[in-house]
């Protein structure tokens, strides 16, 4: 099936028992299973056959999710878990478990992926070194000294969309050792799919994209066979999995992908090729840009004429206290701090997603304090554009007066 079926189709409609089939996957409840014999039970325990016994270890609900994000991103099997971040410390672990314990991670990173790194692995003897991932002589050296036995980069970055070559990154890190660990929340398999370009372990947000609708907090990882039982067994030991009822929602939220994702992709390119002229704005950040910096992975790495659906900009002579000012200006866009609904969503990484890491820290990763950045929704772009402009005028209008 192509995509757009799968998306719809896969890992629904389990035949159980009896002669009628749900259309769409019940929410399972209940966190205990048994069976007709003790026998039974303790082979499932065994995993020396299939089934379930207790929810830490799987649930039928969760299990039909994680089969469709298995179709969708083309994996030997995935693990739906409590949150995005969640995902990212199953994967790093389950790269490490039997490597080396140094990651080789890309410079320009979700904030709180940073702090991961640097609060939780760090203090476990992880040696962690950042390297820019679009430098790939840079990041062949830093392979090489650093021998790790994890390489972890964003499929597309946050939130300055830089976009590494992940085949050329997948071989470099193999002939190493290494493990290469992707988050792929910006593309969505929709956009591109590294286990195919040769990544070991995918994660995502699934409150993001998957869902679609901000009323889900969530996690997925897809990996490759070799990381498959690792990821699950870390799942089962940490506990951090997703519940049925999120499961359920995330499911459905999937359902709809092709169609948002698609609406989103238009929007934010007929967003940024309009803010681009704006006299309020000094700087577009944006994958359709043909100017982008990493235009030749872009025009390899996506599929055709979808260039995601963020962007960021720079707003003209704007301090934090502007940015505020036009934040509280916005009529319709949301102010909220999360990518992926189906209304617009502006951000300001210096207050929220890169706010814990030092002001010398963002200004080094090119994060500036008049950058902001926008998930394109699905409403009309034209009152997406009326929104944004009425806002830039006021605070440039104010800070004219000034």
């Amino acid at each position: 099936m192509k995509f757009e079926s799968e998306v719809v189709h896969a890992g629904d409609r389990k035949h159980q028992n009896c002669s009628a089939v749900p259309s769409t996957t019940p929410i399972h409840l209940s966190t205990t299973y048994f069976y007709e014999s003790a026998a039974k039970l303790d082979r499932i325990f065994g995993q020396e056959e299939a089934g379930f016994s207790y929810s830490r270890y799987g649930n039928p609900t969760n299990q039909a999710l994680e089969e469709l994000m298995t179709a969708l991103e083309r994996s030997k099997g995935a693990l739906a878990t409590a949150s995005g971040m969640s995902a990212l410390q199953i994967a790093i672990q389950a790269a490490l478990l039997d490597r080396r314990h140094g990651v080789v991670a890309a410079s320009s990173l979700y904030g709180t992926s940073l702090k991961l790194l640097d609060q939780v692995f760090e203090p476990f003897d992880v040696a962690v070194k950042y390297v820019d991932f679009c430098d790939l002589p840079a990041l062949e050296k830093a392979i090489a000294d650093v021998q790790p036995g994890c390489v972890f980069m964003e499929s597309i970055s946050n939130p300055l969309l830089r976009v590494g070559k992940v085949g050329q990154i997948a071989k470099m890190a193999h002939a190493a050792g290494a493990a290469l660990v992707v988050d792929n929340t910006f593309a969505t398999p929709m956009l591109l799919r590294p286990l195919e370009l040769g990544a070991n372990i995918v994660v995502h947000s699934a409150t993001k994209y998957l869902a679609g609708h901000g009323d889900v907090l969530g996690g997925i990882i897809v990996s490759d066979e070799e990381h498959l039982e690792p990821v699950r067994m870390l799942g089962r030991l940490i506990g951090s999995v997703l519940g049925p009822f999120e499961s359920y929602l995330t499911m459905r939220g999937v359902k709809t992908l092709a169609l948002r994702f698609e609406r989103q992709c238009h929007n934010a390119r007929k967003l940024a090729e309009w803010l681009a002229s704006h006299p309020c704005v000094e700087q577009v950040y944006y994958c359709a840009d043909p100017k982008h910096p990493d235009a030749e992975a872009i025009q390899h790495l996506f599929a055709p004429e979808l260039f995601g659906a963020i962007l960021s900009f720079e707003i003209k002579d704007a301090d934090k206290t502007a940015v505020m000012e036009f934040m509280d200006g916005l009529k319709m866009i949301v102010p909220g701090t999360s990518l992926g609904d189906v209304h617009t969503l502006l951000l300001y990484p210096a207050m929220s997603s890169h706010r814990e890491l030092s002001p010398k820290m963002r200004e080094r990763m090119g994060i500036r304090d008049n950058l902001v950045r926008v998930a394109a929704g699905i409403e009309a772009v034209e009152d997406i554009m009326a929104d944004l402009d009425q806002a830039l005028r006021g605070r440039c209008v104010s800070a004219t007066s000034q």
